[in-house]
């Protein structure tokens, strides 16, 4: 079956680095659509950033110019490179893919979701 799984979470100071990895198994998604939103404590699940197939990005303005978003279609893997990170960033981390290749910021229009990993931004 379709495991989408991320890793590079964790507890950092603000202004700080960290890199998060999706790694994708059971399914090849070189031509498909990958994302990454992110859930707080006591809000809805929000879009963060998407790649398209080809290499097109896009962000939500709360993250534009800090996070980058990039994809290894060759190991099926996606990235978020989030600097200067600020304590409101911290949330749950989820990756998640669709069938097909547009872009979209709602969560309904990806099919396929990791399990989250956790991001602590201390002030």
């Amino acid at each position: 079956q379709v495991q989408l799984v991320e890793s590079g979470g964790g507890l950092v100071q603000a202004g700080d680095s960290l890199r998060l990895s999706c790694e994708a198994s059971g399914r090849t998604f070189s031509r498909d659509a990958m994302g990454w939103f992110r859930q707080a404590p006591g809000k809805e699940r929000e879009f963060v950033a998407a790649i398209s197939w080809s290499g097109s990005t896009f962000y939500a303005d709360s993250v534009k110019g800090r996070f980058t978003i990039s994809r290894d279609n060759a190991k099926n893997t996606v990235h978020l490179q989030m600097n200067s990170l600020k304590p409101e960033d911290t949330a749950v981390y989820y990756c998640a893919a669709r069938v097909g290749a547009v872009v979209y910021s709602s969560r309904q229009d990806y099919a396929y979701w990791g399990q989250g990993t956790q991001v602590t931004v201390s002030s």
